[in-house]
């Protein structure tokens, strides 16, 4: 998919109107009452790329400037554009991969299929079906995963300008503990790192992240250079690893006997603040999640790679009871789906299994608005408030069948959501829109 409108680019600030059942998130709907607004008939006017004005029809409609394109999808629900937390690109050809686990996946698959994105014009290839295929799913926002190649970030960065998508990524970080081929220095590293972060950084709406792929990659030298790459560059994200499964904690645990425990690790190296990201954190400890919360860095949940691998449930009563940053993400390729909607459901069991019922409400929240206010992107992404970027979603609750019967027995918009998020997938996507324009499947991709 790449973003066409010909009107936007010739007449400078095209302003859009696009009305249906509109719903986006101001805060948590698990601790706040007023969490979310949703107009039954509503408006979201756009101009520039940027959301103007949003609320009911009626109220609005006046607004509604002489000569703007005015687009209907009433009965459909318009929500904002999910945002994946954690996902590897350069794993997009090996999913569903069997594997007995996580060390087996890694030895087996990923890492030979890595090796390839040594190659500029093979990263790229791969590069431009991903960011397709994440906005098939209905994903304009993601942190997304390269390899060690620099030409692997190069290609991703590329692909998503190309789209005007709001993304995020950074090569890999490994010095030990890998294979030959994929091993950098801790000096080659930074250096690298340094370069990418000054070539794509802040560039359209592209940001770097620095990417140790888990402590038992990197050296202490190595981790000590990421702390330095931190520090210099406290405007970049950061994202790795961490407490996945128990033979990951028992190794990290030999390898780092000092430290007080996995998340312990990356603290000692100034890795924990706004803006980090840690996938899975599954097996913390109370002193861990209370150190995860006052960094301000966020949990990356990927309720579908915990599942596949066996790697352990998300402890969501401890994760509240902390006011855990968390977030929702696929991490394909361990994960299963592309789709945020999978994602949901596979949240929704894991939860149950340990008590806890995740509302459909709470789980958009987390793939939007709790993923932006993690990212501190607020202001430009994951709600329909004024002076926000206008990526968003169409979703269609008759896309199938089955989602057709049950949205005409729902009663609440919960009960709305909930039928998207257990019987959903990449069919439920109606329309996605990125800065106000369509995003059309098959139009020609730049170089």
């Amino acid at each position: 998919m790449t973003t066409t409108s010909p009107a936007s680019r010739t007449n400078g600030a095209v302003t859009r109107a696009i009305r249906g059942r509109i719903l986006h998130f101001l805060r948590d709907p698990q601790f706040h009452d007023d969490a979310y607004q949703y107009w039954e008939d509503g408006l979201l006017i756009v101009t520039a790329g940027r959301v103007a004005a949003v609320g009911s029809y009626d109220s609005l409609a006046g607004e509604i400037p002489a000569g703007a394109d005015v687009i209907d999808h009433r009965g459909k629900l318009i929500v904002p554009g999910f945002i994946d937390t954690h996902i590897h690109y350069p794993q997009t050809d090996i999913i569903a991969s069997p594997s007995p686990g996580l060390l087996h996946w890694l030895d087996t698959y990923t890492f030979p299929e890595e090796r390839r994105f040594s190659d500029a014009a093979y990263a790229r290839g791969v590069a431009d079906f991903f960011t397709d295929e994440l906005l098939r799913n209905g994903t304009t926002t993601a942190m997304v995963w390269s390899t060690v190649h620099a030409a692997s970030a190069d290609g991703l960065f590329a692909a998503s300008q190309a789209r005007n998508m709001r993304m995020i990524t950074g090569k890999v970080l490994m010095d030990r503990n890998c294979p030959d081929f994929l091993r950098d220095t801790a000096e080659s590293g930074a250096r690298e790192s340094a370069d990418l972060i000054s070539k794509w950084h802040g560039k359209d709406r592209l940001a770097y992240a620095i990417t140790p792929r888990f402590a038992p990659t990197s050296t202490e030298a190595q981790l000590a250079a990421c702390g330095e790459l931190a520090r210099a560059h406290d405007d970049v994200f950061i994202q790795t690893h961490v407490a996945e499964n128990r033979d990951e904690v028992k190794w990290v645990a030999e390898l780092f006997p000092d430290a007080r425990s996995y998340l312990d690790v990356y603290d000692r190296y100034s890795l924990l603040r706004p803006g980090a990201f840690y996938g899975h954190a599954i097996y913390l400890d109370p002193e861990d999640r209370r150190r995860l919360a006052d960094s301000g860095a966020a949990v990356a949940h990927c309720p579908t790679s915990n599942l596949f691998l066996g790697s352990g449930f998300y402890d969501f009563h401890q994760s509240d009871a902390n006011r855990l940053n968390v977030t929702l993400a696929t991490d394909v390729g361990g994960g299963t789906s592309f789709s945020m909607f999978r994602t949901m459901n596979a949240a929704h069991k894991v939860a149950r299994m340990g008590g806890y019922h995740l509302t459909a409400l709470r789980m958009f929240y987390l793939a939007t608005r709790a993923a932006a206010e993690a990212l501190g992107w607020q202001d430009r992404i994951g709600s329909f408030e004024p002076g926000c970027e206008a990526d968003f979603l169409v979703l269609d609750p008759e896309a199938t069948p089955l989602i057709a019967r049950r949205s005409h027995r729902s009663e609440s918009l919960e009960a709305q959501l909930f039928a998207f998020a257990m019987l959903g997938d990449d069919r439920v996507i109606d329309s996605v829109y990125i800065m106000g324009e369509q995003a059309t499947a098959g139009a020609p991709v730049a170089a």
